[in-house]
């Protein structure tokens, strides 16, 4: 259900701007069967016989995983349910999640690179894993080059300055070849200390950087949209690659 006011601008939208469905739905967040049943009009509602949808029969196996895993993609359940049986497409899953759940809206400022340019590195927490007897820190490591979005990630036990250097050597060994510049957050394995523009470097880091020849660079203070590459591919990571 919506409220009278959301009603009455999908009515002017739609009558008095003359945008289209599709358009309005993307506009309010809200799913376009929404959009039709607001508009109360003999166009869309001449009748009331709705046939059943291939996503009905996963609907609660659907919302069991939404329930777990709030943000898991779409794509990643299209996958899941097609190996359960699922005969429709994406585009009916999405619509049928879009029902289900809020549609997520960020706001971003785009940063344009050259090839081979720069990459961005961060560490990130996965909870625990069971080892034997004992419960263990689970990380990733991640470095995703700024301008093709190529990715590696390697996971380790702790975020040790060894295991961070570790997995400098193994990506650029991946990809045989590295970027000019590094960008990290103010990670205490890159930044000893920091009073305003004045960065000291992690001996370790000055190190690597010498024999790879990259320049290292810390991120402003607060500035999240510099490290936007690696802060996304850690989302899609944590929505696509390790949930579920």
């Amino acid at each position: 259900m919506i409220d009278t006011e959301t009603r009455s601008r999908i009515r002017h939208l739609f009558h008095a701007e003359h945008w289209k469905i599709g358009t309005i739905a993307h506009e309010l967040g809200i799913h376009f069967e929404t959009v039709r049943l607001a508009l109360e009009t003999e166009r869309f509602n001449s009748s009331k016989t709705f046939r059943p949808s291939a996503t009905d029969p996963y609907a609660d196996f659907i919302r069991q995983m939404l329930e777990k895993y709030p943000r898991l993609r779409a794509t990643r359940i299209f996958q899941m349910i097609r190996d359960r049986g699922y005969q429709g497409n994406v585009v009916q899953l999405r619509r049928f999640i879009a029902c289900i759940r809020p549609r997520r809206r960020e706001a971003f400022l785009r940063l344009s690179t050259f090839p081979g340019e720069q990459g961005q590195v961060d560490w990130a927490s996965f909870g625990e894993v069971q080892i034997g007897h004992a419960r263990r820190k689970l990380s990733c490591f991640v470095i995703t080059l700024s301008y093709s979005r190529a990715l590696y990630l390697e996971f380790f036990f702790d975020q040790r300055m060894e295991n961070f250097l570790r997995g400098h050597i193994n990506a650029f060994e991946d990809w045989q070849g590295l970027p000019r510049i590094l960008l990290y957050d103010n990670l205490r394995s890159v930044v000893l200390e920091r009073r305003g523009d004045a960065v000291h470097f992690h001996p370790r880091i000055v190190e690597l950087s010498a024999h790879y020849h990259f320049a290292p660079r810390p991120c402003q203070v607060r500035a999240g949209n510099e490290k936007g590459r690696v802060k996304r591919v850690i989302r899609y990571i944590r929505e696509s690659f390790f949930a579920a």
